[in-house]
């Protein structure tokens, strides 16, 4: 009997969810195929862990079962190709910089500099950890002893200074 009312409320989550599901699998595989069967995948999953589900909030479980569907074929799959030489070679130059690009970004870099240093304080010196340095709001909070709400306003309002700064340069 409790085989049958499994079955039923598995029937019933697959009617009520299964568009959810598959557009999940579908968004994050990106083939349709492959989505039909991790969709299937996850009800079947779902109905074999049915005992553990708390009957809290039975959409996220079954998005998060999906989730976890795809992300697993998705390591499987990049686990089957073999890349060959022509690829391996090809991003080997792809990733190497070349002269003139790295001379670029340090012009760039350099001019970015310049601009902060233009600023006032304390947006000079916050532009200047957040953009040149590249130190994250809540790392420049900590380091200067301020609210990371402050410290968020000052990279907002930096950055507004720096557009004006540009478009001034560039005209």
């Amino acid at each position: 009997m409790d085989k049958i009312r499994s079955q039923e409320k598995l029937r019933a989550w697959m009617e009520e969810y299964q568009n959810l599901i598959f557009s999940i699998c579908c968004k994050m595989t990106g083939d349709y195929f492959i989505a039909e069967d991790l969709t299937q995948e996850t009800f079947l999953s779902a109905y074999r862990n049915m005992d553990s589900f708390d009957g809290e909030n039975l959409k996220a479980w079954l998005c998060r079962i999906a989730t976890n569907k795809c992300l697993d074929y998705e390591k499987q799959a990049a686990r089957r190709v073999i890349p060959s030489e022509e690829t391996v070679f090809a991003n080997i130059a792809s990733e190497q910089n070349l002269p003139e690009q790295s001379m670029m970004e340090k012009e760039v870099i350099q001019q970015l500099r310049n601009m902060c240093e233009q600023l006032k304080p304390p947006y000079d010196e916050i532009a200047s950890l957040y953009f040149c340095e590249e130190q994250k709001a809540e790392e420049i909070a900590r380091l200067k002893e301020k609210n990371l709400k402050t410290i968020q306003t000052q990279i907002y309002r930096a950055r507004a200074m720096l557009r004006k700064l540009y478009r001034k340069e560039h005209r």
